[in-house]
C-alpha cells in the first residue's frame, strides 16, 4: 500500500543583513538615527578637540571672555553641522531639507515676530517679578547710543544662531526620526491607532528634552531648577511644533528670552553674563528665589511664567491642520509590515 509522499513544512525565512538594517520603508529608524548623530556631532567633537588643544576650551565656556561675533560664529558653525547632517540625511529620504521645521510658508515670518514679542513679554514678567520682590538689583547703564545698538545687533545675531542651532538640532531631524523609532515599536506592538502616533510623538518630546535639560549642565553656574527649567522648555518648544508644524514661533520665542536676558537685562544666563550688555544687575537673597548665578532661569519665579507660556501656547496657536504628527510625510517612512 503506498501513501502520498508528505510535502515538507515551508523553511522558515533566514534573517538577511537587509532585514536587520532595513525595511520596505527603507533604512530602519534606528540606524537613520546613529547615522544623523555620527553625521552631525563629528565636526563638533573635532572643533571642540582644536579648541582644547589651541588653550581656548576654557574661554568657549563664559560670556564673559568671548566677543559676540566671536560666539555668532561658532552658534551659527554649530548649526550649519545640524543643517549639513539634515540635507544628508533628507537626500536618503528623499525630501526637502526644510520639511523637519523650517518648510517656509506665507505665515513663517509673522510666527517668528509673534513668538519673539511673546517672548520679550515672558522675560520681562520674570525680570519685573525678580526685581519687584527684591531679588534682582540693576545698578545702572552699561552702553549709551550708536554702541548700545551695534552691541544690541551683535547679541541678537549671536542669539538667533543659538535659537536655529538648538532649535533644529534637538526638535527638528532629532524629533522626527525619534517619533519615527517610538512609532515603529509601538506599531509593532500595539495596532495602528492616532492614540499610538500621538503616544510616539510625546514618548520622543519627553525624550529629548530630558536630553535638552541634561546638556544646559554643562554651563557654567547652571543649577537644578535651571536644568528642569530648559527641560520644560523643551517640552513647550515641542508643544508648539505640534500645534504649528513648524518651528518659526519657537525660534522666534527663543531668540528673544535669550537676548533679553544677555543684552537688554544684563542678567546670567544659564550661569554666563555677556559682555556689552545694556543694563548692570546682580541678583539679591535667597538663591532659589533670586537664581543666584544661574540667571532668572533659576529662580523658582520661573516655574509659573513656564505655564504661563504653556497657556498663551495653547490659546494662541492652532492647528495648522488635522494630521495627527507635524510632519504629514512621516507615512511613507512606516513599513508596510507595522501597519
Amino acid at each position: 500500500m503506498s501513501y502520498p509522499l508528505r510535502e515538507p513544512p515551508p523553511e522558515e525565512p533566514a534573517s538577511t543583513p537587509e532585514s536587520v538594517f532595513a525595511n520596505d520603508a527603507g533604512l530602519r529608524p534606528w540606524w537613520r538615527l546613529l547615522l544623523y548623530l555620527a553625521i552631525v556631532l563629528t565636526p563638533w567633537l573635532l572643533m571642540k578637540l582644536a579648541e582644547h588643544l589651541a588653550g581656548a576650551g576654557a574661554q568657549t565656556q563664559s560670556f564673559q571672555q568671548l566677543s559676540p561675533v566671536v560666539e555668532g560664529i561658532d552658534e551659527w558653525m554649530q548649526f550649519g553641522f545640524v543643517f549639513f547632517a539634515t540635507w544628508i540625511m533628507s537626500r536618503i529620504e528623499d525630501r526637502s531639507v526644510l520639511s523637519y521645521g523650517l518648510q517656509p510658508s506665507r505665515s513663517s515670518a509673522r510666527r517668528v515676530f509673534v513668538g519673539a514679542a511673546w517672548g520679550l513679554l515672558c522675560i520681562s514678567l520674570l525680570i519685573a517679578a525678580l526685581w519687584s520682590t527684591h531679588h534682582l538689583v540693576f545698578t545702572g547703564l552699561l552702553q549709551h547710543g550708536a554702541g548700545a545698538v551695534l552691541s544690541g545687533a551683535a547679541w541678537a545675531f549671536v542669539m538667533l544662531g543659538v535659537a536655529f542651532f538648538e532649535e533644529f538640532f534637538f526638535r527638528g531631524y532629532m524629533l522626527f526620526i525619534v517619533t519615527l523609532c517610538f512609532a515603529d515599536m509601538l506599531r509593532r506592538r500595539f495596532r495602528r491607532t492616532r492614540g499610538v502616533d500621538a503616544a510616539a510623538f510625546w514618548c520622543a518630546a519627553v525624550f529629548i528634552s530630558f536630553a535638552f535639560g541634561c546638556v544646559h549642565s554643562v554651563n557654567p553656574g547652571e543649577s537644578p531648577i535651571g536644568l528642569v527649567c530648559a527641560g520644560l522648555a523643551g517640552l513647550v518648544f515641542a508643544f508648539t511644533l505640534w500645534r504649528t508644524g513648524s518651528l518659526w514661533w519657537a525660534i522666534g520665542f527663543h531668540t528673544a528670552w535669550d537676548w533679553a536676558q544677555s543684552f537688554l537685562f544684563g542678567v546670567a544666563d544659564s550661569g554666563g553674563v555677556s559682555a556689552g550688555r545694556l543694563l548692570s544687575s546682580h541678583p539679591r537673597g535667597s538663591v532659589l528665589m533670586s537664581g543666584g548665578s544661574t540667571g532668572p532661569e533659576g529662580s523658582l519665579f520661573v516655574l509659573p511664567i513656564m505655564l504661563l507660556i504653556t497657556l498663551i501656547v495653547i490659546t494662541t496657536l492652532r492647528r495648522s491642520d488635522t494630521s495627527v504628527l507635524p510632519w504629514p510625510h512621516m507615512e511613507k517612512d512606516l513599513a508596510p509590515e507595522v501597519h
